[in-house]
């Protein structure tokens, strides 16, 4: 299904160390979200809302 030998590669290095980035990323902004609350979702709407 997959060719092993793409993560062997440059390209596939940098595939995978770009997907770990973006999981560590999501990661650390839900918690981020999660230590903020409410105040996070009032500046998220305000935001929307001027957009």
């Amino acid at each position: 299904m997959f060719d092993r030998s793409f993560f062997s590669s440059k390209v596939g290095h940098a595939a995978l160390v770009s997907v770990i980035a973006m999981v560590a990323f999501t990661v650390f902004a839900q918690m981020q979200a999660d230590v903020s609350g409410a105040n996070m979702l009032v500046s998220a709407s305000i935001t929307g809302e001027l957009a």
